[in-house]
């Protein structure tokens, strides 16, 4: 009896060792070595933004630029973020989440108008033009993701401020759209605003 319960623990020890370096190392490292093929490498490190060969930010977290002069703002701007500090500026990206308002609640509904009136006022425009994506929270509080239309919205104080034409500016915009036919069309503000300021300083 003892002899197998001896031979029954040596088993299951082998077992534990073996499956121990299989998945507890050898998978791991199976994974990792994958991730290092060329095209994947990138998604795998989170995607990440490099300027002048700098990692500036992610392709993946939208966090909401903040003008030094908020007269002359070049930056295209993200959604609004639930863990921002008040309406407005830059969420923290290391808390993700939305607000969990429903739609008739007297805060969102205040706070949707204060954005309203901030928006059209910074792009110049009546608050009836500015797109509900511009007003309003997404669930994960840091998404890189704009609507054409508010990033159309936001080209002619780019440019303005810039001084790029709005014709490049248009373009930067279509070259940082994604989506289309069954996916929606979404600009992806990093990388929009990364290639902005390549152009602007470069």
């Amino acid at each position: 009896m003892f002899m197998t319960l001896l031979r029954q623990a040596g088993t299951g020890l082998r077992v534990l060792l073996v499956a121990t370096v299989l998945l507890g190392v050898g998978y791991p490292l199976a994974v990792w070595g994958v991730s290092r093929l060329p095209g994947l490498h990138d998604h795998a490190e989170g995607s990440p933004l490099v300027v002048d060969g700098r990692v500036v930010g992610s392709e993946l977290i939208g966090v909401d630029p903040v003008p030094a002069n908020p007269a002359r703002d070049p930056f295209f701007h993200t959604r609004p973020s639930a863990s921002a500090d008040g309406n407005f500026g830059p969420g923290d990206p290391a808390t993700s989440g939305g607000t969990n308002r429903s739609a008739d609640n007297p805060e969102q509904l205040a706070a949707v108008q204060e954005r309203r009136a901030a928006v059209a006022a910074r792009e110049r425009i009546s608050p009836a033009a500015v797109p509900a994506d511009a007003v309003t929270a997404s669930a994960s509080g840091v998404d890189p993701g704009i609507s054409p239309a508010y990033a159309e919205l936001q080209a002619p104080r780019v440019a303005r401020v810039t001084g790029l034409p709005e014709q490049e500016v248009q373009r930067l915009i279509a070259e940082s759209t994604t989506g289309g036919l069954a996916a929606e069309r979404t600009v992806t503000v990093p990388a929009l605003n990364a290639a902005v300021a390549a152009r602007t300083t470069g």
